[in-house]
């Protein structure tokens, strides 16, 4: 480990957000990361033609196997999620869909959330069990509910918090402890906490995902995902699965994401204050059913949120009547926020969640007491909106001018 290493394990989150990963250019003496775009690089003589003898980025022979510029975006992202090492992929899906191939085969079991991010629930409601994997969906902020699903035959346990679109939590550390006891491993989507509210693997998890399109690049203009961990655990996975699928970032996408990476720290605080000021607004409201966000009293899981996240984020969900005709409303009316899907960005984005839509499609909660617990939280009329950095002011009147009839 190098001094400048052992510094930065120490430094401040801003710092390493800043520094971490990066170095002057040995050549050109440059302050700002490079951008590497070549896909290939000069080699020894003795160099192999295959990934199987390669160590961690020992040397750059191939851009789907490593690149310089990816290289230093693994470095940062480790540094701020406090993992040992990094994968980037071509997108936060490309990420999971690695880490699901990579772990799991025919004959093994898996518990995953049962409201997720609407392309991890499709792909395992239906590619994953067609391999021979068994799926079972659960509530897994139901600690017991997660013990009764824990089989011989379970080798992965995936969970997301805060979940998408619902805001739902689940106790990292206490799911750690019920998945370890079973033999099997942990793996948490926190790309709604991003590592400024919380650290999964200090709290027991064996794998972070993010996508690096929504908070830590922050900027809407490029895709990326990632899965944090440790090296015992990554390096396998990138030299066996990563590589040989092939959804590897792009160098450019890696060096806007790094840009972005440098205000991160900074960005996360006002998410945070805007989202505050937004979600206080809208639970006044006459028109407004209910408002779902970490940070207020009211959300059910509270007190858990206060001791897991030391930043609530910038994501709200909401409920009111007549979903369909609002979002028509906000499309014509809403001057400031865009009326589009995703998050995280610099500018506040809001989107209309047709929940019968995603029952059917994406989630596909047959039981009762999995529908009771999606009504618990939000039921018909959901809005998710991402509070970007805009003047919390000027984004409280847009909301009035457009909700007011």
């Amino acid at each position: 480990m190098s001094k400048d290493t052992v510094f930065l394990s120490n430094a401040g989150e801003q710092t390493k957000a800043i520094h971490a990963g990066e170095s002057p250019d040995p050549v050109t003496k440059a302050s700002a990361p490079s951008l590497v775009m070549s896909t290939t690089f000069v080699a020894d003589a003795g160099a192999g033609f295959s990934v199987e003898g390669m160590e961690e980025n020992e040397t750059w022979l191939y851009t789907r196997w490593g690149n310089p510029t990816i290289h230093q975006l693994e470095q940062k992202l480790a540094a701020l999620e406090g993992a040992e090492t990094a994968i980037a992929f071509a997108s936060g899906m490309a990420a999971i869909v690695a880490l699901l191939l990579h772990l799991l085969k025919a004959g093994d079991h898996a518990i995953v959330s049962d409201v997720a991010y609407a392309a991890l629930s499709e792909i395992t409601n239906e590619k994953i069990p067609e391999l021979g994997i068994e799926v079972s969906k659960v509530n897994t902020s139901d600690l017991e509910a997660v013990r009764r699903a824990i089989r011989p035959d379970t080798r992965l346990v995936y969970i997301e918090t805060p979940c998408n679109p619902l805001l739902r939590l689940t106790d990292i550390a206490a799911v750690a402890r019920i998945a370890h006891s079973a033999g099997a491993l942990l793996a948490v989507d926190s790309t709604f906490a991003t590592p400024a509210a919380t650290k999964p693997l200090t709290s027991g998890a064996d794998f972070v995902i993010h996508s690096l399109t929504k908070y830590l690049g922050g900027h809407g203009d490029a895709l990326g995902g990632v899965v944090l961990g440790y090296r015992t655990h990554l390096a396998p996975l990138r030299k066996k699965t990563a590589i040989r699928l092939g959804g590897v970032l792009s160098p450019f996408n890696a060096w806007l994401i790094l840009r972005g990476l440098a205000t991160f720290p900074l960005r996360m605080r006002v998410h945070e204050e805007n989202a505050l000021k937004i979600a206080a607004y809208l639970e006044t409201h006459p028109r407004i059913k209910r408002v779902i966000y970490p940070g207020l009293p009211s959300h059910p899981q509270h007190e858990l949120a206060v001791r897991q996240m030391k930043n609530f984020s910038g994501i709200i969900t909401f409920q009111m009547e007549n979903g369909r005709e609002q979002a028509q409303r906000f499309v014509d009316k809403l001057q400031i926020i865009h009326y589009a899907v995703s998050l995280g960005h610099h500018r506040s984005l809001i989107f209309y969640l047709n929940s019968k839509d995603l029952l059917e499609t994406s989630f596909k909660l047959p039981a009762p007491e999995q529908r009771e617990s999606w009504n618990i939280f939000a039921g018909e009329g959901i809005f998710r909106l991402s509070a970007g950095l805009e003047d919390a002011a000027d984004l409280i009147a847009d909301l009035e001018q457009a909700l007011n009839l």
